[in-house]
């Protein structure tokens, strides 16, 4: 099963398509994600002249392009080449790419749950879609595990298997952050104190959306790593650990210091 939509773009929207025919007049093209036909005319492809259409697309080529015009009754779309910015262009691939992705990973998870692909999609792909964007559930379900998908509708046994696909086919890029915690305590104890204080923030810190990892440099300096989705995430959780240490140590009768590192 494809997933093309069954609707038209609207004025405005970013699309991919695949130069099909070169004409002197611009390219005839076809919206990959809705199945239609569109016009990109030659004084749409750039803003300066164009001498040789194939100096700036050609046929097979996949393009972004910004839709000008939609007639539903001729079933005619306009569309342009030159008013799609860098950065929207980089933007609309990068989506496309994640939503072909998707696709991919449903049509797998079909597969090893013995369904078709139409099935699947019912059953899953819509509820998915909706809820989160069809690319970034499965993303959720790395990170948070099958019942997320559970408590949208979606059946237990096949929540598991989208969740074994996605855990095989999706990284989570994460970004890394680094402190260093100088803690002392006097007390007879001092070193199970510490110890106890690491322990206790790791426990409480327990999340799926960020790692934490303790390293020692040579005591009394310890270094604190994190490893989150985004660096605020990561940041907050940096400094609420060290926090946490720091307070726990020094309610023992020690005290310590925190220093972000570069």
């Amino acid at each position: 099963m494809s997933f093309e939509r069954d609707e038209w773009p609207e004025v405005g929207d970013l699309v991919i398509v695949t130069v099909e025919n070169i004409i002197a007049q611009g390219a005839y093209v076809r919206l990959d994600e809705y199945n239609k036909k569109g016009l990109l005319h030659v004084s749409e492809i750039a803003s300066s002249w164009v001498r040789n259409l194939r100096d700036f697309v050609r046929e097979g080529q996949k393009l972004v392009l910004k839709v000008l015009r939609v007639n539903t009754e001729k079933r005619q779309i306009d569309l342009s080449l030159r008013r799609v910015t860098k950065r929207e262009r980089k933007e609309k691939l990068m989506s496309w790419k994640r939503e072909r992705k998707a696709e991919a990973l449903l049509r797998n998870a079909a597969e090893r749950a013995g369904l078709s692909t139409e099935e699947i999609y019912e059953k899953a792909g819509t509820l998915m879609e909706r809820e989160y964007g069809l690319y970034a559930a499965f993303e959720k379900t790395v990170r948070e595990g099958a019942d997320i998908l559970t408590k949208i509708g979606v059946p237990e046994e096949l929540a598991a298997v989208l969740a074994e696909v996605a855990t095989e086919r999706i990284r989570i890029n994460l970004v890394r952050v680094k402190g260093t915690v100088e803690l002392r305590c006097p007390k007879p104890n001092g070193v199970q104190v510490i110890r106890e204080a690491f322990s206790s923030a790791e426990k409480s810190e327990k999340v799926k959306e960020a790692e934490l990892h303790f390293y020692v440099i040579a005591a009394p300096r310890y270094r604190i790593e994190v490893l989150a989705e985004n660096y605020k995430q990561a940041e907050v959780t940096l400094e609420r650990v060290a926090n946490r240490i720091i307070a726990s140590v020094s309610k023992a009768g020690g005290q310590g210091t925190f220093k972000r590192e570069k």
